[in-house]
């Protein structure tokens, strides 16, 4: 329960630093190393919208330049630029879950969706991408 409570304050925290001049919708996320080390990261867009990256991905991209390759836990918060108290849960969108499906058992993943370090759902990501494709396919 401590972990889920630290990861939660440390994607809260990155969701400060979001680069959002567009949408000013401010993501957050922090990741979980199997060896226990976080990476945390935030939404950056860009003028040319395809050209963004999402928090998730900015964690897990973070990690693997690390050579960090498993993942445990991860922690997304998100919601409007203006809103200090988070109102939704903020779920990845579909490219992050592909991306963590890529480096993680869909069925020992757990994403963490919160509001803040109370309020908070978990998921496994074979709960939240059924019936994926991952690296056994090819």
């Amino acid at each position: 329960m401590e972990i889920i409570k630290k990861l939660i304050s440390e994607a809260l925290i990155a969701r400060k630093s979001a680069y959002t001049p567009y949408s000013k919708f401010k993501v957050g996320a922090a990741l979980l190393t199997s060896t226990e080390k976080i990476y945390s990261g935030f939404n950056i867009e860009c003028a040319a919208y395809s050209m963004c990256n999402c928090a998730e991905r900015t964690a897990i991209f973070r990690a693997v330049f690390d050579n960090h390759r498993k993942f445990t836990h991860i922690a997304i918060v998100g919601g409007p630029e203006n809103q200090e108290n988070l109102t939704d849960f903020c779920p990845p969108c579909g490219a992050c879950r592909q991306v963590l499906r890529e480096f993680c058992d869909p069925k020992e993943l757990k994403i963490i969706l919160a509001k803040n370090t109370e309020e908070y759902k978990i998921f496994t990501l074979d709960e939240l991408l059924l019936f994926s494709f991952g690296p056994q396919y090819l």
